[in-house]
């Protein structure tokens, strides 16, 4: 009796918790809006970024990259040094929120949604980031994403370690948020952050570029970026191009055909004047130089 009494009053305190959710619009009042691809909020008292996910089980791009690097040398952390590109998706479970790369490498190119589940089953996925959900509004959820963006997503620690220039690790206190580089627009959505590893330099180059090599303050950027549209024509890759290839297992190819595929990388051009031989693009090639 005792042991069902407690179950029941277990049950109504999960139940009163999940009812007790704010509003997105009461959890946020007072905070500072930024609008884009992801709405977020700034707390400037807490230090912290509230994302508001309104897309679930819809891929886009994450690219993190080294906005502020260690210095020239042959450690390899230079800045605005690309890290790595992920297909990911938000996918809710009750109270909380996943942030999941999706797995490539392993596909069924086919109409039939049977081999398509067969094979995304078969092969595993990885969970970037685990969220609690602390505020929803029609469908929306509020995550505090700050954690997320204050780790080491680059490898620096593992990068000082391979090149014998030290233990390290990450000071959360000297730690925050970069807001001159966080930002929002219609198709991605922009946070950098400033970590501080501190611990005991071994190796002349961490010394030759530190000012203080027991403490190295890096600066870290993540961007979330909208997919573009699904009429891109992939290009089979040929080893006579000198280049190197994107490949992937195809395990809806046909009996007798190969497994893996290759295509080439290629810009996203396409024709203003599709029935002509040669055409100017819909949109040109642009290259930006860093400030």
């Amino acid at each position: 009796m005792r042991i069902l009494l407690l179950a029941v009053l277990m049950s109504a305190c999960c139940q009163a918790s999940f009812a007790q959710l704010p509003t997105i619009t009461e959890k946020t009042k007072g905070l500072q809006p930024y609008e884009g691809f992801f709405k977020f909020y700034y707390d400037d008292k807490a230090g912290k970024i509230w994302l508001e996910v309104d897309k679930w089980e819809e891929a886009f791009l994450y690219v993190n990259s080294l906005a502020g690097g260690l210095g020239s040398n042959d450690i390899g952390l230079d800045r605005n040094q690309l890290g790595e590109s992920r297909v990911v998706q938000f996918l809710r479970s009750g109270p909380r929120v996943l942030l999941l790369e999706l797995n490539l490498k392993f596909r069924a190119e086919t109409d039939n949604a049977e081999e398509r589940r067969a094979v995304e089953e078969a092969f595993a996925q990885s969970a970037l980031g685990g969220f609690k959900v602390e505020a929803e509004e029609e469908g929306r959820a509020l995550i505090d994403l700050t954690p997320f963006l204050l780790r080491d997503a680059h490898g620096v620690v593992q990068r000082l370690k391979e090149r014998k220039q030290g233990t390290y690790k990450l000071d959360e206190n000297r730690s925050a948020l970069w807001l001159a580089r966080t930002k929002n627009f219609p198709k991605n959505s922009e946070f950098e952050a400033l970590l501080t590893f501190e611990g005991n330099p071994e190796g002349d180059e961490v010394r030759s570029v530190a000012p203080t090599p027991e403490a190295l303050s890096l600066r870290m950027h993540h961007s979330f970026v909208e997919l573009p549209g699904a009429n891109y024509r992939p290009r089979a890759f040929d080893p006579r191009s000198g280049y190197y290839p994107l490949s992937f297992q195809d395990y809806g190819a046909p009996i007798g055909q190969p497994l893996i595929r290759r295509f080439i990388y290629r810009h996203r051009l396409e024709k203003k004047n599709p029935g002509a031989k040669m055409s100017e693009p819909v949109e040109p090639i642009v290259y930006y130089l860093d400030r």
